[in-house]
């Protein structure tokens, strides 16, 4: 695996969405645009920790969980790929941070990731992923099965 920046400058409270297509700049800004909109019904202020490096151009979900394992404060992580540049609903991908020594045992752990360990968002759903996940409110899995039933795999949002 290739040694990639340290994330740095992230709150607690920040979303964090790292970038890692960049073939079309357009689109990039399209998502940023969309991430940045006020969330929950328009009442919060989005907060979201950019990584807009090339260094991160075309790396792996290991890659990614391996560089943010130290952020204990991070549940979720969303990537900006390639998919994301393409499809007209900028869905993100987002990855949950949990491993199996986090679990009680393997059984626990087949349970929160019966669904796999991510799945697509539209910029709309990163917030209250990222919220609820950080508060405890609701787990990844509960948000992977919603994505499963939708009918293109996304979670669109409350």
């Amino acid at each position: 695996m290739r040694a990639l920046p340290a994330v740095t400058g992230r709150d607690e409270f920040d979303v964090l969405v790292v970038r890692t297509d960049y073939h079309d700049d357009q689109a990039w800004q399209g998502v940023v645009a969309a991430l940045m909109e006020p969330w929950g019904d328009g009442q919060h202020e989005a907060r979201v920790h950019f990584i807009d490096d090339p260094a991160w151009a075309r790396v792996t979900v290991d890659e990614v969980l391996t560089a943010v394992r130290a952020d204990d404060d991070l549940a979720v992580v969303f990537l900006a790929d390639r998919m994301t540049m393409q499809a007209e609903s900028h869905a993100l991908l987002a990855v949950t941070t949990l491993t199996r020594e986090e679990c009680v045992d393997d059984e626990d752990y087949a349970q929160l990731t019966e669904f796999g360990r991510e799945f697509r968002t539209v910029p709309a759903g990163v917030h209250d992923v990222h919220a609820n996940l950080s508060i405890g409110n609701l787990g990844f899995e509960e948000y992977a099965a919603w994505a499963h039933d939708d009918p293109e795999g996304i979670y669109r949002s409350f």
